[in-house]
């Protein structure tokens, strides 16, 4: 009795530690990109006019342009990306389909071949191809996973592509201008929460990604600094030219 119980509580074990994380869900690397995307363009957009030495008012219309074109052209370039690259997958599937229909037969022995490839004994893999291959549409799902390495029923979607980097963008993108907004007339304030958020999404991403939020952190936050600091000894030196 004490033995099946330790089974059992071993079984209870492996299965609540071996769930694993969307990875092909379509908003995680979105989501990701135009956070940090956002926080640094306008960091570096803003820090670069600031440089010039122009007023308080222009800066503050320089981070709101920034996030607008930022987000819509984020938006639309996922949207387009993503929706390519759908299409492409259905293609694909379509291709695949037609051959199931019109060479079943050929499309099972490559399917056994497969699984004889992996290890699995001649006789055995036919079986199973065999079975596999009496629902047409399960006979796709796994054709399409062995041979493209897609799930037809989990293909990412553009419009959460689209939402989810124009809403990440503006999110970000906002952290600069928000100082401005309150009424701070300096720069520093500025650099300071977008740096604060750099070093944020950094850990915030390492706990989905299993790094360490530190190190995430600190990269996140070292290339969001360099990209503000070049920006704003450009706008310093082309400021002094100009003027």
């Amino acid at each position: 009795m004490a033995i099946i119980e330790t089974e059992a509580a071993l079984h209870e074990a492996h299965r609540d530690n071996h769930t694993h994380r969307d990875v092909n869900g379509g908003w995680l690397r979105p989501a990701v990109f135009g956070a940090m995307d956002g926080l640094v363009s306008n960091l570096a957009l803003m820090t670069g006019v600031a440089g010039g030495s122009v007023s308080q008012h222009t800066i503050i219309i320089t981070g709101l342009a920034g996030l607008a074109a930022g987000a819509f052209s984020m938006a639309a370039g996922e949207y387009t990306s993503v929706a390519s690259q759908r299409e492409l997958v259905e293609a694909e599937l379509d291709v695949e389909r037609r051959e199931l229909r019109r060479h079943p037969q050929d499309e099972e022995d490559e399917l056994a071949a497969l699984y004889v490839a992996r290890g699995v004994e001649p006789g055995l893999a036919r079986q199973v191809a065999r079975q596999l291959s009496k629902d047409p549409e399960q006979a796709l799902e796994i054709h399409a996973r062995e041979e493209l390495g897609i799930d037809p029923g989990d293909l990412p979607s553009p419009l959460v592509a689209a939402v989810s980097s124009f809403g990440s963008f503006a999110l970000g993108a906002l952290l600069p201008v928000l100082p401005y907004l309150l009424g701070a007339t300096a720069l520093w304030p500025a650099v300071l929460l977008a740096l604060a958020g750099l070093f944020a999404c950094g850990a915030v991403v390492a706990k989905v990604t299993a790094r360490s939020w530190w190190f995430s952190g600190l990269r996140q936050l070292a290339l969001g600094g360099a990209a503000a600091g070049v920006t704003y000894a450009l706008g310093t030196l082309f400021g002094t030219a100009v003027g």
